[in-house]
């Protein structure tokens, strides 16, 4: 029988990458996307499910969906996650809030419900950044960026703490990926999206100990 994997912000970037590696290893996918139109993406393996992470209703109905044609789930991938004031030094209230809305207030209250649905020695992984280090933030840039992906390390550690022995819970820096978060990342970046996409089914596939925040590029972990 299929693992099943539920990959949120799949469809593009790293999300549409791993699906297509996971689909790829036999796994049964749900993607989700804010319209659930996912472009040139087609497998008997994959359900698409619409889902805005910024949207307290579509939260629910996703929920609703899921639990209405799922028993289980055994890999949750809280990959769905923007960026408008990357590359930016003056935090703005609107950005500010979109950012979290999305990056730490949906991802958080999507997961909760789902924590029952998930099987034992499950894995929950946050896509996470290393901009969202404490101890290695040496710039200023990103303000609301950066702020998420410490909020999104404290679930991480807080879901560890709560679900040991159940489920195994990660925080994975990513890499610096060809993505379109940022119009800079197209040029600058230095891993592909199956690249970076390769190395996080690598970490989700071996041992791991839960409560672990992992740099996926240099395959080291990461100080908090």
């Amino acid at each position: 029988m299929n693992k099943v994997a539920l990959i949120t912000g799949a469809s593009k970037g790293i999300g549409k990458a791993l699906s297509e590696k996971m689909l790829n290893e036999n796994y049964f996918v749900i993607g989700t996307s804010r319209n659930n139109e996912i472009k040139n993406f087609e497998h008997t393996n994959f359900y698409s499910l619409k889902l805005d992470l910024s949207n307290t209703t579509s939260i629910e109905n996703a929920h609703k969906e899921v639990f209405s044609k799922f028993k289980h789930i055994d890999i949750l991938v809280n990959n769905a996650g923007i960026g408008p004031d990357l590359d930016t030094y003056i935090p703005e209230k609107k950005s500010f809030n979109l950012t979290f809305d999305v990056n730490v207030t949906g991802t958080v209250f999507f997961t909760e419900p789902l924590i029952e649905l998930i099987s034992k020695n499950g894995i929950i992984l946050n896509i996470s950044s290393k901009m969202g280090s404490l101890d290695v933030c040496e710039l200023t840039d990103s303000v609301a960026y950066r702020m998420s992906k410490s909020a999104l390390n404290m679930y991480t550690k807080i879901l560890k703490n709560r679900l040991k022995d159940k489920i195994k819970v990660a925080s994975i820096h990513p890499g610096w990926v060809k993505t379109t978060i940022i119009e800079s990342n197209l040029i600058n970046g230095r891993l592909t999206p199956e690249q970076s996409a390769d190395n996080i089914f690598d970490f989700l596939t071996n041992e791991f100990e839960s409560g672990t925040f992992w740099n996926s590029e240099n395959r080291t972990k990461l100080l908090w």
